[in-house]
């Protein structure tokens, strides 16, 4: 059995395609769809459109909700709330309700069984849409707010656009990476595999490429209302840059 997951595609039509076509060439079993499909990003609407035309399982993550309601006061620092929300209202401008609406009413996690193997999948964590774990957590950290779910033998979540492996007391934790947005320093599509096979287990971070100059073209080109920031985050993928 091989799983594919996927998160944080953030209006990335084009890394989304580099994607889907990589995963269609791996001959996966099971597609999960983890969050933030189109906020952030060039083409909003395609990247909806995508994600539904796949035979996936989708949950939603915090920028799936800034789409459907804006962003908040406290959500994010004072000094950028206001540009982010301009982004929120251009990606609406360039989406149908429909695909709005799609959007909030994902339910916000997975659990599902693999041949005896439990899959717990959210976005961030399994009580918050917005809670950032990083991979330098210390284990007591990641297991009091990854792990929770005591029958789960593999959690899997997006959000912080940084893919990595980690086991903890047997179990495996991993995180996606960006399909979109990535934020660890290589300006590469990222998702993970997951093999099952006779009660083994293997895991695989996925990095794939497309014509990222092509999209920052045209990004810088457009009407997009952080065009310099998003362009920025997309050719340095980091945000400390």
């Amino acid at each position: 059995m091989r799983l594919a997951f996927i998160a944080d595609i953030h209006g990335n039509a084009r890394a989304l395609e580099s994607v889907i076509k990589d995963i269609k060439e791996r001959n996966v079993d099971q597609l999960f769809v983890l969050g933030d499909l189109a906020y952030r990003g060039p083409e909003p609407q395609r990247s909806v459109e995508l994600v539904q035309e796949l035979d996936a399982k989708v949950i939603k993550g915090n920028a799936d909700d800034w789409i459907v309601r804006g962003v908040q006061e406290g959500e994010v620092p004072d000094d950028v709330i206001e540009g982010m929300n301009e982004e929120k209202d251009w990606s609406c401008s360039n989406m149908t309700s429909d695909a709005i609406k799609y959007l909030d009413n994902l339910e916000e996690e997975i659990n599902e069984d693999f041949e005896g193997v439990h899959i717990h999948g959210f976005h961030a964590t399994p009580e918050d849409l917005f809670e950032v774990v990083l991979p330098t957590e210390t284990e007591e950290t990641m297991k009091e707010r990854l792990m929770g779910n005591d029958i789960a033998d593999i959690y899997v979540y997006g959000h912080i656009h940084k893919p990595y492996v980690r086991h903890i007391d047997g179990k495996i934790i991993i995180n996606t990476g960006s399909v979109g947005l990535p934020f660890d320093g290589l300006a590469q599509p990222s998702y993970a595999i997951v093999d099952i096979e006779d009660g083994g287990v293997q895991t695989s971070i996925i990095r794939t490429s497309y014509d990222l100059e092509e999209v920052v073209e045209g990004v810088k080109s457009s009407d997009y209302p952080e065009k310099d920031l998003l362009s920025k985050l997309l050719m340095n993928a980091s945000v400390s840059n």
